[in-house]
C-alpha cells in the first residue's frame, strides 16, 4: 500500500502554468498505475489523467488534452501533472490517485489510494 501527498497547487492567471507533484510512499509504487482527478464545487470528482507503471503509456481528458502532461519519476517515487495555458475551468481541488494494476484507468471506483488533494485556483 502507498500513501500519496500532493503539493504544487496554488492561484495562477488563465493562461499561465502550474505543476503538481505528488510523493507516494512505499517500495512498489512503481508497479502502480497512477491518475489525476480534479472536482469542482459542486461537481463530480472526474478523471484527468493517467499513467502507466513504466511511464510509457499515458491517456488525458479530452478537456485538458494538449495542455496538460502527466509524468512519473520512480526513482523519486514521484508522480507530476504539468498544467500549461490554465483556464478558469481548470478551477478545482487535484488529487492524485493510484492502482494497483498494470492497466490504466479513467474510473475513480478503479483506484484505491487517493492524496488529500490540492487546490488549484485559475484566474480569469
Amino acid at each position: 500500500q502507498v500513501q500519496l501527498v500532493e503539493s504544487g497547487g496554488g492561484l495562477v492567471q488563465a493562461g499561465g502554468s502550474l505543476r503538481l507533484s505528488c510523493a507516494a510512499s512505499g517500495r512498489t509504487f512503481s508497479s502502480y498505475t497512477m491518475g489525476w482527478f480534479r472536482q469542482a464545487p459542486g461537481k463530480e470528482r472526474e478523471f484527468v489523467a493517467t499513467i502507466s507503471w513504466t511511464g510509457a503509456n499515458t491517456y488525458y481528458a479530452d478537456s485538458v488534452k494538449g495542455r496538460f502532461t502527466i509524468s512519473r519519476d520512480n526513482a523519486k517515487n514521484t508522480v507530476y501533472l504539468q498544467m500549461n495555458s490554465l483556464k478558469p475551468e481548470d478551477t478545482a481541488v487535484y488529487y492524485c490517485a493510484a492502482q494497483n494494476s498494470l492497466a490504466l484507468a479513467t474510473m475513480t471506483s478503479e483506484y484505491n489510494t487517493w492524496g488529500q488533494g490540492t487546490q488549484v485556483t485559475v484566474s480569469s
